[in-house]
């Protein structure tokens, strides 16, 4: 009897077992589902991040790339007037050079950055972008003419308590504005030189008549000095022209050679009649063989804008603008002009031979560009180095040009001065640097 009543009490006890045993292992089975389902999203979510990050460094090194190359100076600035990054650009317009990233750096250290430090303060106060114009003046460099512009770093419409500073040499924005206009002058000069050639035609016709009637020296000496000047007039009316348009490189055989040596020398002592000069130019040549491939007139022209170049930078004392010729290499010669003028900026060096740029207010800033183009007529090239010349620093341009083709013949011209007495060449050369020896 008490077996028959302890069986169901004991199948109770089992089911009750089993049904706990049942609901644990379902449990279990329901965590490790979870758990796989979270390992899985965690992973899915790791590797996202992973490639957010990836992304962000490249985004990272982008932007940094991209700020370090900009010609624009960019400075991030806090409330209290430290500088806590710079690009390039910007190191260079403040200090002259790039300095560490370490290095802190205070707006307000020099009173040349005074403005810079106010704008920055009064933006701060304000709250809002603002633009001026300004000027920073170096103690060891030329003074700087910038464009400063801020602007509020801001996340979610509130300031983060950041200021970027926008810096911009207004010589590059002049450089760029007159790069531009440079297509409409081209135009323009079409025009004009049409105009020009008119009346010139006139003038050289008339002068033609003139001088079929006069019978005097005198007379017959000025009327070929007006042909002189109006064919050297026309030549510079289509040299006008032609640097408007491309020219084909020439070099190819088909100009007759000069010497060069011969013709630097004439050059030279034309340019010294005309300029106050004398004891401040020098004249080594060491190419007396030299023949190069250049047309005479674009050779005066080359090496009188280097001159004038020169002599508007040079310092005035006894041999300080000095030109130099030699050989360069079998097929090449080199012509120098060096004077001991201050070292270029950066800024300038960028732009030495695009047109209508000038360091100078009073300049065209042609002249170095019309001496590139006139090279690459001819298949020279032209260039600037900052060397030491008898232990003193100076700047040179120089170019290197083509020498003339074997059994090509050299050209016979009179290459005097117009308006002077023709005179003959001298192949004597004053063998050290100095005043060249009189004919």
């Amino acid at each position: 009897c008490e077996a028959v009543l302890s069986a169901p009490l004991f199948s109770d006890m089992a089911t009750a077992k089993l049904l706990q045993a049942g609901l644990a292992s379902t449990g279990f089975f329901l965590v490790a589902v979870l758990a796989n389902q979270l390992a899985i999203r965690l992973a899915r979510e790791e590797a996202v991040a992973s490639s957010s990050q990836a992304a962000a460094r490249t985004q990272a090194q982008v932007n940094e790339l991209v700020i370090e190359s900009l010609s624009v100076g960019v400075l991030v600035v806090d409330p209290h007037g430290v500088v806590r990054n710079a690009n390039p650009a910007a190191q260079i317009m403040l200090m002259g050079e790039a300095y560490p990233q370490a290095a802190k750096l205070l707006l307000s250290a020099r009173p040349s950055w005074s403005h810079l430090s106010d704008l920055v303060t009064e933006t701060f106060a304000l709250g809002q972008a603002l633009e001026t114009e300004t000027t920073i003046d170096n103690e060891d460099r030329p003074s700087q003419r910038l464009h400063a512009r801020t602007r509020l770093t801001s996340r979610g419409g509130r300031s983060t308590g950041l200021c970027v500073l926008f810096l911009e040499d207004l010589r590059e924005v002049e450089a760029r504005v007159r790069t531009e206009k440079l297509a409409s002058m081209g135009r323009m000069s079409a025009a004009v030189a049409h105009e020009i050639r008119n009346p010139l035609s006139a003038i050289t016709q008339a002068n033609a008549l003139l001088d079929e009637e006069v019978k005097d020296p005198a007379q017959k000496r000025l009327t070929h000095m007006i042909e002189q000047n109006a064919q050297r007039l026309s030549r510079i009316v289509d040299d006008i022209l032609n640097v408007a348009r491309a020219q084909p490189v020439r070099g190819d055989g088909t100009t007759p050679s000069l010497p060069l040596d011969a013709m630097v020398r004439q050059i030279t002592l034309d340019w010294l009649r005309q300029n106050p000069a004398k004891g401040v130019l020098g004249v080594h040549l060491h190419a007396p063989a030299a023949m190069v491939e250049f047309d005479p007139e674009h050779m005066r022209r080359l090496l009188v804008n280097l001159l004038d170049n020169a002599l508007r930078h040079a310092s005035g004392k006894p041999s300080s603008i000095r030109v130099v010729t030699q050989p360069s290499g079998a097929d090449h010669s080199k012509l120098s002009v060096w004077s001991d003028g201050q070292p270029l900026e950066a800024s300038v060096m960028r732009h030495l031979f695009e047109p209508f740029f000038s360091s100078e207010s009073r300049s065209s800033g042609l002249g170095l560009y019309i001496c590139r183009e006139l090279c690459e007529r001819y298949g020279a090239q032209i260039a600037y180095q900052r060397v030491r010349l008898d232990q003193l620093e100076g700047n040179e341009f120089f170019v290197s040009m083509p020498n003339g083709h074997p059994g090509q013949q050299p050209m016979q011209q009179n290459l005097s001065y117009a308006g002077g007495e023709s005179r003959p060449f001298s192949t004597r050369f004053s063998p050290t640097l100095g005043d060249p020896a009189p004919s």
